[in-house]
């Protein structure tokens, strides 16, 4: 849960956005904040008393996040300012054009998907989108998504494949849409249509665990010849507050469920679920989105590399066996 600090500067969007265990790291930057205010203009030197702070906010960051239960690996996984699925395109992806519609029933705006240009390549990329702010949810649907999401990106896919473009998809949703409207059109049909279809497609897809990989809202879109995870994401079956609720009937186990799901990007390469961790800035993404952003452009570029080399029928069978053998290494 991101906890709520008062700050006499409303505008320093940092003081309302700390984690509950990051009490410590608030209550210092809240002072460097306070000591620069209290500078402006009057020629106090301050800068030795803000480096001696800044020298503890790093040192706290570093030995806080080193040492990340995977209950608070959730909660950053979580993080209203963690950089979304919109923020990589930006950054990333040149002459963006976003493709609607799943020419069945209608548009759904908690996944987002087009083509577009990396690094000098066509792709197509699709992924879920949370929203930046409380409109932007609401008109995302906080990242979950309808059946027509998921058979928007399986169009999407069958086009990339007509064209011979690899796929490149970010996951980030807390899991799919259970309204009654999204099951009466068919919500496990529509998961299970494009799972399926991740596993017959004849081009590279590779898929990026950005924030929250939650159930089969997020595999939809993982099936992936390689599987990247961002250092502090989560990927589960289900949610740990879900998973209390059915093991212990209390929401209030959700981190004893966090323990025992496994769903850290350290648990699960391991387990070889995923096959690459990618580290995030100190302190999380959310706190240098750019750089975070740059480390995932990186490993998606060098997993596009190695396999532009493969064939049709070679990729398909590399992404069906590396599902099959998923699970054999625990139990060895």
């Amino acid at each position: 849960m991101v906890k709520e600090h008062e700050s006499e500067d409303a505008s320093n969007p940092k003081m309302n956005s700390y984690l509950d265990f990051e009490k410590p790291i608030a209550e210092i930057e809240g002072k460097i904040h306070e000591l620069r205010h209290l500078s402006d203009g009057n020629g106090v030197n301050i800068i030795e008393e803000v480096s001696r702070l800044q020298s503890r906010v790093d040192k706290i960051l570093r030995q806080t996040y080193s040492k990340l239960s995977p209950w608070q690996k959730a909660q950053v996984a979580r993080h209203q300012m963690r950089p979304h699925f919109s923020d990589y395109v930006k950054a990333l992806i040149e002459d963006f054009t976003p493709l609607a519609g799943d020419r069945i029933f209608a548009e759904d705006l908690a996944i987002v998907g087009g083509l577009g240009r990396f690094r000098g390549h066509s792709l197509m990329i699709i992924g879920h989108e949370k929203g930046a702010d409380t409109d932007g949810r609401l008109r995302h649907n906080f990242g979950m998504a309808n059946p027509e999401g998921y058979r928007k990106a399986v169009r999407l896919m069958r086009m990339a494949e007509r064209f011979s473009l690899p796929v490149v998809t970010l996951v980030d949703t807390p899991g799919a849409y259970p309204g009654v409207g999204a099951e009466e059109r068919g919500q496990a049909e529509a998961i299970a249509r494009s799972i399926e279809t991740c596993l017959d497609l004849r081009t590279p897809i590779i898929s990026a665990i950005i924030g929250e990989g939650g159930s089969g809202g997020a595999i939809a879109l993982a099936v992936a010849n390689r599987i990247l995870m961002l250092e502090h994401a989560t990927y589960s079956v289900i949610t740990p507050e879900g998973c209390a609720a059915i093991l212990w009937r209390s929401a209030e186990y959700a981190q004893e469920a966090a323990e025992a799901l496994k769903m850290t990007a350290q648990d699960l390469h391991k387990l070889a679920v995923v096959d690459e961790i990618v580290g995030e800035p100190i302190g999380g993404a959310h706190r240098s989105p750019e750089v975070a952003i740059a480390a995932l452009g990186d490993a998606l570029g060098n997993a596009l590399e190695e396999l532009r080399v493969f064939g049709g029928s070679d990729l398909r069978a590399q992404r069906r066996e590396k599902f099959l053998e998923m699970g054999k290494a625990s139990l060895s």
